[in-house]
């Protein structure tokens, strides 16, 4: 069904945003974009709760079909909350910087600049350079916001957000006294207004008080703020632990602090408070009740790299001087040394440094006067005590420094020091040393396979493309091609992996090219190559590859292969020749839903990797009851241990593509829920016709009595049918089923599309209230 031309034009300008959302829903579903309407309404939970692969898929393709049905109010909702997605909880900096400034040229289009929600565009711009660089962009902030707050009255919702980013933008340009003054402001203006400030408003002025040195006072206005609705609830917990937790460590009350910080596990998926988190373990690593180790400082090295790649210049320098104050509590002094060496290559990338240079520079004079922890034993032994080593309970950092006397000299000390640094966070370090004791003295060409291995891995973790081509120059043919599929591979180049890997094969390089080759063909959807060129060593696949063989296979639907794989395995088929289409149970097949998460399917398993979906799925989903799904074998659970959980586990499996549609057709059907006698009946009419069916409503699930008002239970779902059955024999069979029941059953959508009864069903829709 088409879009009618009118809906460009549906509300009123001033409407408050998310009621124009929920008409924009309704309107979209109306007019048969239902996919649509369902993900719209669901970007900002995707931006807020962290589920990102949903919103960086689901944003743009909104963006686009807006821009296609000409609604630009839709296509900026859908970028501000892509981008929201990014700069917020994700805290990108440079890398969005120029998406932010993209959308606030659109926001001031003469189409966009009256939707409620276009003062945000101006918002994210700030936010987005805030985590570039606070302090660097303090001026940009403050001079951007300025306008666009004064052309903004407290009653307004953008009010509240552009007030906060201005208070931050004060703090970070040194000024937190005024930023202080300002909240104050703020707050009374928009109590004025009847309105109250949000959380990020009350902790920003904390934020702001402590910077001033009035400790106490933050920790009041934290506390004021605590029961402030937030703008982002699913943040709001552990941003206010976070920041409770730095304020009261500032103050010295060490165990109030403990008890308020969230642990690791919980903001280690939230880079926003990464830093704050990292400041205030710093105050408190030397407490009885936080410990500092190795572990710590292996998260935080990693935290510092994403910043460099998000472009948060500012972060990555902060963290960098703080993990070095950490490592030196622990007495990693060659660590603390590389952090400084990190600090002073990214604060080359601030706008403003201020103190910088005198904090690194006390970094490594601190490095300098702390002693080494004492080595296990004499250097000769120090290979053979690595080795021997409890690998739980062995500290990695103090043996990257134990081993360095000998890295660079000794192949196996070498081996054992740069793979270490690497598992640690220094992977630039480690392959600067296997550089020097291997490509500068010309010994690569000749050097052992795992050596040219474990340097490959550190080049590429260490991001050097370029170095390692010069590497693999040196390289005998196959490793050469080898070394650099790996590469490709590692950085999502598919064709360019699929070339390397070819070459290496060809020039007879081992099982790990045909993996990489394989790999390459799959993504390019080279099913049979990708099967083919692992098929040609099956005796020497392990039972993961001949898993990949098969279902690669499936999907070029080469089934002798498959049988050849299945054979393998010692997996008994029935069938000798064509297709394979047995019943081997029910499993659950996990698939794309249109909002962008994940919907599980009951299907039938056919074959070693397939099975066909047995479940009706609404209409506008990309598959349906009938079609024959190619899945990944790996279980997404583990089988329960307990033996009456496993008679009733259905495994989940990962779908990879649609093998054969059935061509099956949904139909919705909505009303009051029959008696059991009736409903039994009606299920066993759709099972004798091979029609699946199924109930998507609950027992919370009711509707109005049309007299009473009394709540009713009700029921909904969709019946599906094959392509040789037609509409009007769908609407004549439900309507003989349920023509006895004492309420009627509706589905509208069904005779709306062959012109049958219609207004009955309008009626019923309406009566029930459907």
């Amino acid at each position: 069904m088409g879009m009618p031309v009118d809906l460009a034009d549906w509300l009123p300008m001033d409407v408050d945003i998310w009621a124009w959302v929920g008409d924009t829903q309704q309107q979209l579903s109306e007019a048969g974009n239902v996919g649509l309407a369902m993900a719209l309404g669901d970007l900002p939970a995707q931006a807020y709760e962290g589920r990102y692969p949903q919103l960086d898929v689901m944003a743009p393709a909104i963006a686009q079909q807006a821009e296609a049905l000409e609604l630009p109010w839709l296509e900026f909702y859908a970028r501000y909350w892509h981008l929201i997605g990014r700069i917020g909880d994700r805290t990108q900096g440079a890398v969005a910087v120029d998406d932010a400034k993209q959308l606030l040229a659109f926001a001031e289009r003469e189409d966009v600049r009256d939707c409620p929600a276009a003062p945000a565009a101006v918002e994210a711009l700030a936010i987005a350079w805030a985590n570039t660089d606070g302090p660097g962009y303090a001026a940009q902030r403050l001079e951007t916001l300025s306008p666009r707050i004064e052309a903004t009255s407290p009653e307004k919702p953008a009010f509240a957000g552009l007030v906060t980013q201005y208070v931050a933008a004060l703090t970070d340009a040194g000024q937190p006294g005024e930023a202080v003054t300002y909240a104050d402001s703020a707050i009374e203006r928009l109590r004025t207004a009847g309105r109250e400030p949000s959380w990020e408003l009350g902790a920003e002025r904390a934020r702001a008080l402590l910077a001033a040195g009035r400790g106490d006072d933050a920790l009041v206005a934290l506390q004021a703020a605590a029961d402030a609705k937030p703008d982002d609830p699913v943040a709001q917990p552990h941003r206010d632990g976070v920041r409770r937790a730095l304020i009261l460590a500032t103050l010295g009350r060490i165990s109030e602090a403990v008890d308020a910080l969230p642990d690791l596990d919980v903001i280690g998926e939230h880079p926003r408070v990464f830093t704050e988190w990292t400041q205030a373990v710093a105050k408190l690593a030397g407490s009885a009740q936080i410990t500092n180790t190795w572990q710590l400082g292996r998260v935080v090295r990693q935290w510092i790299d994403y910043f460099g790649m998000m472009g948060g210049y500012r972060a990555r320098v902060e963290l960098a001087l703080v993990a070095g104050d950490l490592a030196l509590g622990r007495q990693g002094v060659w660590q603390a040394r590389l952090l400084a060496d990190v600090a002073e290559a990214g604060a080359a990338e601030l706008r403003e440094t201020g103190d910088l240079a005198e904090r690194i520079a006390a970094l490594r004079a601190a490095a300098d006067a702390t002693p080494e922890p004492a080595a296990p034993g004499p250097l000769e032994e120090r290979v053979g005590q690595f080795d021997a080593a409890d690998g739980f309970n062995a500290d990695p950092e103090k043996w990257v420094g134990w081993l360095a006397p000998l890295s660079g000299k000794d192949l196996e000390a070498t081996r054992r020091h740069t793979t270490t640094l690497g598992f640690l966070g220094f992977p630039a370090a480690g392959a600067d040393i296997y550089w020097k004791m291997l490509v500068d003295t010309g010994d690569i060409a000749t050097a052992h396979a795992d050596d040219v291995a474990y340097l490959t891995t550190l080049l590429i973790e260490a991001r050097q493309d370029e170095r390692l081509e010069q590497m693999a120059a040196l390289l005998p043919h196959a490793d050469q091609y080898v070394a650099l599929a790996r590469m490709h591979s590692a950085r999502e180049r598919w064709q360019e992996c699929l070339d390397a890997a070819e070459h290496a094969v060809s020039a007879g390089a081992g099982i790990e090219a045909r993996r990489l080759l394989s790999g390459a063909a799959q993504q390019l959807d080279h099913n049979d190559r990708a099967a083919n060129v692992l098929a040609e060593v099956i005796d020497e696949l392990a039972d993961e590859d001949v898993w990949r063989m098969i279902v690669m296979a499936t999907s070029a639907e080469d089934w002798a292969l498959v049988r050849k794989g299945a054979a393998k395995l010692g997996m008994p088929l029935k069938s000798s020749e064509g297709p394979i289409e047995e019943e081997m149970g029910l499993i659950r097949l996990v698939l794309p839903a249109p909002d962008g998460g994940q919907r599980q399917v009951l299907s039938i398993r056919t074959g070693p990797a397939t099975a066909r979906l047995a479940l009706p799925q609404p209409r506008g989903m990309d598959y349906n009851a009938g079609d024959l799904v190619v899945f990944d074998p790996q279980l997404l659970e583990p089988v329960p241990d307990d033996p009456k959980e496993q008679q009733n586990f259905v495994p989940p499996f990962a779908a990879v593509r649609i093998l054969r549609p059935g061509g099956y057709t949904s139909y919705f059907f909505d009303g009051a829920a029959p008696s059991e006698e009736d409903w039994a009946e009606f299920t066993e009419v759709m099972a004798e016709r091979g029609w699946p069916m199924w109930v998507y409503s609950d027992e919370n699930y009711t509707i109005p009595h049309p007299s009473t008002g009394e709540r009713l239970p009700g029921v909904f779902g969709w019946v599906a049918v094959p392509p040789d059955v037609s509409p009007a024999e769908v609407d004549a069979l439900l309507d003989d089923a349920t023509e006895r029941w004492v309420h009627p059953l509706a589905w509208l959508d069904l005779a709306r599309e062959i012109g049958v009864e219609v207004e009955r069903h309008e009626r019923i829709v309406k009566e029930y209230g459907l």
